[in-house]
């Protein structure tokens, strides 16, 4: 029985440093879904964590299958049987694997996160004088993998005269061509630094 108990509190373990180690790439959609722009770079810190949370994450879900799959003594066999073989679903090999499936989801998270954001290719762009465009490079800090590219890309895309944004957390720029008449630099950086994403400069 104390093993069992074991197994589910590594299984619980798990999956929490799974969803923290995805957190700073998860608040982008969730800013995107609740309309609250700001709070996308909240958990960006724990970037440098991440690594160390897949790790533990791999090494907490390891043991919990090393639980569940090591053979049972002849004490937990005796034990099992005097608790008629009725065992809670959380604690089945089942259980597990939906626990595992949904943490590897949560660590792949920055790789397809992009599919939650709008496509800017349907957007209808309108450009009065091809000499009014213009192409500006931002460096921006606080991006830190592709969910924030994408939200400060859709953001800037929002704004009229924008023809086309470009980000990059590797780095750390935005860059952005935009039709001058009809939309400003200051607003451009107004509204990446809205996403919570500091502008630092201009290159």
């Amino acid at each position: 029985m104390k093993n069992k108990e074991t197994t589910s509190k590594y299984m619980g373990a798990g999956l929490l440093s799974a969803t923290v180690a995805s957190l700073c790439c998860i608040t982008p959609v969730l800013a995107l879904i609740s309309g609250a722009s700001g709070i996308a770079s909240a958990f960006s810190w724990m970037e440098p964590a991440r690594p160390y949370l897949i790790g533990l994450t791999v090494l907490i879900l390891g043991f919990a299958w090393y639980q569940q799959l090591k053979p049972k003594t002849a004490e937990e066999i005796e034990c099992e049987c005097d608790e008629d073989g009725n065992k809670p679903f959380i604690q089945t090999k089942k259980f597990l694997g939906i626990v595992t499936v949904f943490a590897a989801l949560m660590l792949a998270f920055p790789y397809y996160s992009r599919v939650f954001f709008p496509s800017s290719s349907n957007k209808d762009l309108v450009v009065v004088n091809a000499s009014d465009v213009e192409t500006v490079t931002f460096a921006v800090q606080g991006m830190t993998c592709n969910s924030c590219v994408a939200h400060v890309e859709n953001e800037v895309n929002k704004l009229p005269g924008i023809v086309a944004v470009t980000a990059s957390y590797r780095e750390g720029v935005v860059r952005v061509e935009f039709d001058r008449a009809r939309v400003g630099l200051a607003g451009i950086e107004e509204r990446i630094n809205a996403t919570g994403y500091d502008v630092v400069g201009r290159r």
